[in-house]
C-alpha cells in the first residue's frame, strides 16, 4: 500500500488505492457516515473530520459531502482552469488591490457557467434527503479544502460558509460560492503564507442539516493562548458566526480536565445576536436587556459541552478545536480540527512600562511583544492602507484581512474572544494580538505609537521594552547597588499602584503586602455603601479592578498578595458619605474592622464588590499572579462564611490561586492548627500582633517613648516561633509584612533563624534590609558548619 502526503507533506496520508478507487467510481457525492479522518484529499478537512465524528457515534446533524471529483468535473466541463492559472500568475505580489481583482475575476469564471445537469440531478437526490419534499428546511453549505483543518495550518475563515439556504436554487448557487471561494483573496494570500501551491489545493462542499442554534460557541481542549491542559468553551447567542467572525465578545469557561470541574468564568455582555431570517439567511436581532449580561450557559451544560470536548480529544489523541451548538436542549457538534496554534504565555515576554502609559486592556489572545504605529483600519478601505510593521486596528478581523494581518506587527480590536478568527489567525502567523478591547478604533487615533502586549491583554502609549528577567524584574534596577542574593524570600509592600512600576524594578520576589485602602481612597473617594446604593456597583468594582491590575501587571508574574480592606470605623467615617454608614467606637482599632466587616449585613455588598474586582483582573485580565489575604481573622466562623463568599464569584483556592491569612491576633497563634485548614500561608502583621500579644496601644505616645511598644519583646517573638512551627508542620509557609526587619536587624536574624519564609519590606529599606537578612543566613550556615565540624 502507498500513502499519498497532502500537499507539501503537512498532514495525514490516504491510502492510494482508496482515493483512486474513488475516482475511479466517479463518487461526485457521498454521505457524511461513508467518511473518515484520512478522506482529508477526497472530501477536504471540514468533510473528513465530521464523518469520523459521525462513525465515532458524537451528536453531529446529519449531511453529504460534494468531493474533490465533483469539483473537478465542474472545473473539466467549464473548461476554466487555464484562465484561473493565467489570472494567479498575473498578479502583482506587493499590491493588494491587484490581488483583489485577480480573485474577483476568478469568482466570476464560477458564476459564468452553470452546474451539469447529471450533477444537479446528483444534488438535489442527496438533498431531499436531509430536507424530503414537501418540507420547509435549512442547510448550511460549507466549504473543505484538502489543506483545511490541518494539524499545524487551520485556513480558518479562508473559505466561504452558507448558512439557512434552502431550495435546490439557493443550494446550487451557494456550492458554486463555495468552489469560488478557493480564490478569495484572503485565501490566495493565506495558501501562500503557509507555503502550499495552488494548484495542490481543492474544494469540496458539505451540505449539513442547519441546527437553529439558541446558543453556540467554539471549545478547545486546551488553552490555545497558553497551551494550560483546560478545557476552554466560548458561548454566545444565537448562531455561531458572530462569535467564530469576531462580531461579539462571547462567554469563556475554563473546565479543568483532570477534574472536569469549572475553575473560571468571564461572563460578557451581548447585545444582539444572528437568528434565521423568515426566508434563510442570517439577521441581526436584538437580545432582549434582561438576557444581555448574564451567563450563556448553565453550569452543568458546560460540563456536559467539555465532557463531550474530552472524549473527541481522546479519540483523535491530540488537542482539538470544534464549533457546538444547541437547540431544542440538545448539543450537537458542526465543525472539529486539530488546534493548529498554541500561544507559550510564560516564554513570551512582557512590557517593562508604567501604570500610567495604559492605554487599553483586553484578552491576549496571542502572546507577545511588539511596537508600531497605529492603522486603524474600516470595512470600506483598501488593505494597502496597512503597511508593513503597522498595528492593525480594528472592530473585527474578517477573513478577507489576512493579507493585511500578514503585515502587521500587532493586532487590536474592539471585539472577539480567544477563539475568534483574530485569535486563530494571530497565533499561527506569531502576531501578538489583544481582542475585545471594546474601544480600540476609537481610543488609538492613526499615528499613534503603542506598544501590544498579547500576554497580558494590554495595549501601552509609545515604545516599551521587553522584560527579559525569566522572573519578571525588568532590565534596569532601581539602584545601581549590588544586592546579595538569599535563601528568604525578600518582598515589599506596596499602597500606590502609580508607583508600581518603579518599584517593580527592584530584585524583589512579589509584593508581599498590596494595601487595598488606597484604591478606596484615591480611586473611589467615597464611601463603597455609598456607592453602591447610588446604583454604581460596576464603578466600584472597574475602578477596583483597574487599581489592582496595575501592580498586578507591573511585577508579572511575581505574586501580589492583596490584603482585603482594612480601615478602622473613623478612617471609614472620614470618606465621603461615611457618616451615614458608621458607627462611632471608642476604640477601632480593635473593634468593626477586617473580616466581622465582610459578613455584616451592613458591608457584605461591598466586599462582594472587591472579591469581583479580585475576580476580574485575574479572569478578564489574565494576571493570575494576584491573590488575596484576609485581615483581622478572629474565628473559624467568619473564615468559613468568608471562603462561601468567595466561592460564589469563583474564587477558590487551587495551584493558581492562594489564601493568605494576616496572623494578628492572639487567636492566630492559640488556634494555628485550626486556622490551617482554611489557608494556604499566614502572613504576621508584627504591629498589631505586637499590640495585641503586649496589650500596647501602637498608638500611645508616651507607651511608645518608655519602650513598651518593641516586637523584640520576648512574648512576641515566642508567638512568632509557634506559628512558624506549627505553620511547617502543616505544610502552610510564613511570611511577616510589618516594619520590625527593617528597623531591628536582629529582629530580622531572629526571622531567619527561625525559618521564615518571606519577609516583605517597605521599598525604601529594601536593599539595606536584605542585606541584613542575606548576613543572617550567611553566618546561621557558617554556624552549622562549625557546629558540625566540633562534633556537636
Amino acid at each position: 500500500m502507498k500513502l499519498i502526503p497532502i500537499p507539501g507533506d503537512r498532514a495525514a496520508v490516504l491510502d492510494e488505492n482508496f482515493f483512486q478507487e474513488c475516482i475511479a467510481m466517479d463518487k461526485k457525492i457521498v454521505d457524511v457516515n461513508e467518511l473518515r479522518v484520512d478522506d482529508i484529499p477526497y472530501v477536504g478537512g471540514k468533510g473528513a473530520n465530521l464523518g469520523e465524528l459521525t462513525s465515532a457515534g458524537f451528536p453531529v446533524p446529519g449531511a453529504f459531502v460534494l468531493t474533490t471529483v465533483a469539483y473537478d468535473y465542474f472545473l473539466e466541463k467549464s473548461k476554466i482552469l487555464e484562465r484561473i492559472e493565467k489570472e494567479l500568475k498575473g498578479i502583482d505580489r506587493t499590491s493588494d488591490q491587484s490581488l483583489t481583482d485577480a480573485s474577483k475575476r476568478i469568482r466570476a469564471l464560477f458564476e459564468t457557467y452553470d452546474i451539469p445537469d447529471d450533477l444537479k440531478k446528483e444534488i438535489v437526490s442527496n438533498y431531499r434527503m436531509v430536507v424530503p419534499r414537501g418540507t420547509v428546511g435549512f442547510v448550511a453549505v460549507r466549504s473543505s479544502a484538502t489543506a483545511e483543518d490541518l494539524p499545524d495550518a487551520s485556513f480558518a475563515g479562508q473559505q466561504e460558509t452558507f448558512l439557512n439556504v434552502s431550495g435546490e436554487e439557493d443550494l446550487f448557487d451557494k456550492v458554486r460560492k463555495c468552489w469560488s471561494s478557493l480564490f478569495t483573496a484572503r485565501a490566495i494570500s493565506y495558501r501562500e503564507k503557509q507555503g502550499f501551491a495552488h494548484s495542490s489545493v481543492k474544494l469540496a462542499v458539505v451540505v449539513q442539516k442547519m441546527v437553529n442554534s439558541e446558543i453556540s460557541g467554539i471549545m478547545f481542549t486546551v488553552d490555545p493562548h497558553s497551551g494550560a491542559k483546560n478545557i476552554i468553551i466560548e458561548a454566545g447567542y444565537g448562531l455561531g458566526e458572530a462569535i467564530v467572525g469576531g462580531e461579539v465578545t462571547p462567554d469563556t469557561y475554563d473546565v479543568d480536565k483532570s477534574k472536569m470541574a469549572i475553575t473560571k468564568k468571564r461572563i460578557s455582555t451581548q447585545k444582539w445576536k444572528y437568528v434565521r431570517g423568515p426566508d434563510g439567511g442570517c439577521l441581526k436581532e436584538d437580545v432582549p436587556a434582561g438576557e444581555e449580561k448574564k451567563q450563556k450557559v448553565e453550569d452543568r451544560r458546560i460540563l456536559e459541552i467539555a465532557e463531550i470536548g474530552r472524549q473527541v480529544e481522546i479519540h483523535y489523541q491530540r488537542p482539538m478545536d470544534m464549533e457546538w451548538c444547541i437547540e431544542d436542549n440538545k448539543v450537537y457538534l458542526v465543525q472539529a480540527r486539530p488546534i493548529t496554534a498554541v500561544g507559550n504565555f510564560a516564554s513570551n515576554g512582557k512590557a517593562d512600562a508604567s501604570g500610567e502609559d495604559v492605554l487599553l486592556t483586553g484578552l491576549g489572545a496571542s502572546p507577545g511583544l511588539a511596537t508600531g504605529t497605529v492603522r486603524i483600519y474600516e470595512e470600506s478601505m483598501s488593505l494597502d492602507v496597512v503597511k508593513d510593521g503597522d498595528v492593525l486596528v480594528t472592530k473585527m478581523t474578517m477573513p478577507d484581512m489576512v493579507p493585511a494581518m500578514s503585515r502587521s506587527v500587532a493586532i487590536v480590536t474592539d471585539e472577539g474572544g480567544m477563539t475568534c478568527h483574530a485569535a486563530i489567525i494571530s497565533r499561527e502567523l506569531g502576531t501578538p494580538c489583544v481582542v475585545g478591547t471594546g474601544s480600540a478604533t476609537t481610543t488609538l487615533k492613526d499615528g499613534d505609537v503603542v506598544t501590544v502586549d498579547g500576554t497580558t491583554g494590554t495595549v501601552y502609549r509609545g515604545e516599551i521594552r521587553k522584560q527579559q528577567d525569566p522572573r519578571g524584574h525588568a532590565a534596569e534596577p532601581v539602584s545601581a547597588e549590588i544586592v546579595p542574593t538569599t535563601g528568604t524570600k525578600v518582598m515589599v509592600n506596596m499602597s500606590m499602584p502609580a508607583k508600581a512600576e518603579e518599584v517593580a524594578r527592584l530584585p524583589c520576589d512579589g509584593v508581599g503586602l498590596m494595601r487595598s485602602e488606597f484604591l478606596f481612597t484615591n480611586y473611589i473617594g467615597e464611601h463603597p455603601c455609598a456607592v453602591i446604593d447610588e446604583g454604581r456597583s460596576e464603578e466600584l468594582i472597574d475602578k477596583l479592578a483597574d487599581g489592582m491590575s496595575k501592580v498586578a501587571r507591573a511585577f508579572y508574574p511575581r505574586p501580589i498578595i492583596l490584603r482585603t480592606s482594612d480601615f478602622k470605623t473613623n478612617e471609614y467615617r472620614d470618606m465621603k458619605g461615611g457618616v451615614d454608614y458608621e458607627p462611632n467606637e471608642e476604640n477601632p482599632m480593635i473593634g468593626w474592622r477586617g473580616c466581622s466587616r465582610y459578613i455584616s449585613d451592613m458591608y457584605r455588598d461591598a466586599f462582594m464588590c472587591e472579591l469581583k474586582a479580585i475576580k476580574k483582573v485575574r479572569d478578564e485580565f489574565g494576571l493570575k499572579n494576584l491573590h488575596v489575604m484576609l485581615p483581622f481573622v478572629r474565628t473559624i466562623f467568619e473564615v468559613e462564611e468568608i471562603v462561601g463568599m468567595m466561592k460564589t464569584v469563583g474564587l477558590n483556592r487551587g495551584p493558581d490561586f492562594k489564601l493568605y491569612f494576616m496572623a494578628e491576633i492572639p487567636v492566630n497563634i492559640f488556634m494555628a492548627e485550626e486556622f490551617c485548614k482554611y489557608c494556604d500561608a499566614f502572613s504576621i502583621g508584627s504591629n498589631d500582633l505586637t499590640q495585641l500579644v503586649l496589650g500596647c496601644d501602637r498608638d500611645s505616645d508616651i507607651l511608645g517613648r518608655m519602650g513598651y511598644f518593641d516586637e523584640r519583646n520576648p512574648g512576641v517573638k515566642a508567638a512568632i516561633s509557634q506559628l512558624i512551627k506549627v505553620a511547617h508542620k502543616n505544610g502552610k509557609t510564613v511570611g511577616i509584612c510589618g516594619q520590625g526587619p527593617s528597623v531591628y536587624p536582629e529582629f530580622a536574624e531572629f526571622l531567619v533563624e527561625e525559618g521564615i519564609d518571606s519577609i516583605s519590606l517597605n521599598p525604601d529599606t529594601f536593599v539595606k534590609t536584605k542585606r541584613i537578612i542575606a548576613s543572617a543566613e550567611q553566618r546561621i550556615l557558617l554556624k552549622g558548619l562549625r557546629d558540625l565540624k566540633n562534633g556537636q
